[in-house]
């Protein structure tokens, strides 16, 4: 061909996706001693080739190049010490080695916006989302968020590294964002993610430390695992086989908005169903129903256990206080009737025996664990619950129902008397 050398080893051949007529080669003449890279682009068919290895050096000759199906002008070139990249169609490159180790490339391909690069010696590697290659933007003075790549709702888990093999990807949604700036001390960011109405569903902050956002200055990866706030919790709580994540959401459209201080910016994403999952979304959505309600139940539970042993404590506190008061003797006997009832309650919703991870082996587990228990089996997989796991929620859930019921006349009518009977004897202390 015009302006090619006579004798080259032609490595790749790879069409423009966007311009009929436009076509990319990568061709190499090391085996004659020659160890230059030789980069041709055509734009009529082969009739003329231009030579396009700007910033390339002299010595990386070429094995391969590729065009991103997605974006136009985004090309990829593989060199014998490694990987480049070009935002122009190829009239300038720029190292793109990242974390990849200094080794031959000898082919790339693309797929479902994943960058796939075989080596000689080191074995696959992946770069896992090139929308954020789509969508740079044109200058770094603002606050920027990425349009999320879709996402298959998967099982597993991901993300972590390892010094003796590859690393999986993280199980979530991956939202990319970049901040030119950061105060920690004045600058409040967050991140919240929505369903498609625009109801939220769960919100990160750099001023929360239940849901903390850790960010940096530059770039920064936040990986949602889809789900939604799950059950309430409280300090020292030991279950077996238990679940109190929130529910996956169902496969669909969603938001994310990204609000630093006073700006605000906001991208749609989708959550695909898995191809390998055998339960339709409507399956999905049954099961994500149903552990919603379970977690609502629970966590009324362990508010009341909250509440129940926040009682019991003001109640120690009088008669340790007041155990010597000849003039308390009434109001002792209601307290310690008070704490044997409030820990009747607490002891049927909770194993209140439980002290370590083992303590489960020894003692039976109680209705709140029941349930959580119903709920990590049927959050293995994505199917919806059985006819028995429903029967079963029902029973449970009236049961626990029943023991925050006697709870509650307890608050209202025992712990009122209680109180009423404090300001009678005018001792300086209050129950709340």
């Amino acid at each position: 061909p015009k302006n090619m050398p006579e004798w080259m080893m032609i490595n790749s051949i790879d069409p423009s996706p966007f311009e009929p007529g436009t076509c990319y080669v990568a061709g190499t003449k090391y085996k004659t001693g020659d160890f230059k890279p030789y980069l041709y682009r055509t734009k009529n068919y082969g009739e003329n080739w231009e030579l396009i290895t700007n910033n390339i050096k002299n010595e990386d000759f070429t094995r391969v190049l590729r065009a991103d199906p997605d974006k136009k002008g985004l090309l990829y070139a593989g060199t014998e010490s490694g990987l480049y990249i070009s935002f122009d169609d190829g009239n300038s490159w720029k190292p793109f080695q990242q974390n990849l180790p200094i080794v031959p490339i000898t082919d790339l391909t693309i797929k479902d916006k994943s960058l796939i690069v075989a080596t000689q010696g080191r074995s696959i590697w992946m770069i896992d989302d090139l929308s954020v290659l789509h969508q740079l933007p044109s200058s770094n003075k603002d606050p920027y968020l990425y349009k999320p790549k879709a996402t298959y709702r998967l099982k597993g888990s991901g993300g972590k590294s390892s010094l003796t093999m590859g690393t999986n990807k993280p199980n979530g949604v991956e939202v990319h964002f970049y901040i030119p700036s950061y105060n920690e001390n004045s600058d409040i960011v967050e991140l919240s993610f929505h369903d498609e109405q625009g109801n939220e569903i769960k919100k990160f902050s750099t001023s929360d430390e239940n849901n903390k956002l850790k960010i940096k200055e530059g770039g920064n990866l936040f990986v949602w695992d889809y789900k939604y706030p799950g059950a309430e919790k409280f300090d020292g709580m030991i279950m077996w086989s238990a679940s109190l994540n929130g529910a996956k959401a169902v496969p669909g459209k969603y938001q994310v908005r990204l609000s630093i201080n006073n700006f605000l910016s906001q991208s749609s994403f989708e959550i695909l169903k898995s191809p390998n999952s055998e339960s339709s979304v409507n399956e999905m959505r049954e099961q994500f129903n149903f552990v919603n309600q379970i977690n609502k139940t629970i966590s009324k539970a362990h508010q009341s256990i909250k509440k129940i042993r926040k009682t019991k404590l003001k109640l120690t506190e009088f008669l340790n206080t007041f155990s010597d008061n000849k003039d308390a003797k009434s109001i002792i006997e209601k307290a310690n009737f008070l704490i044997d009832s409030l820990s009747k309650v607490e002891n049927m919703l909770y194993q209140t025996k439980n002290e370590s991870r083992q303590d489960p082996l020894n003692f039976p587990i109680k209705l709140t664990n029941k349930l959580g228990h119903i709920a990590n089996l049927v959050t293995m997989n994505d199917f919806p619950p059985t006819d028995q796991d429903k029967r079963l929620m029902v029973e449970l859930t009236e049961k626990i129902d029943k023991e925050i019921e006697i709870f509650n006349k307890l608050m209202t009518n025992d712990v009122s008397e209680f109180n009423l009977s404090f300001k009678k004897l005018q001792l300086d202390y209050l129950l709340n």
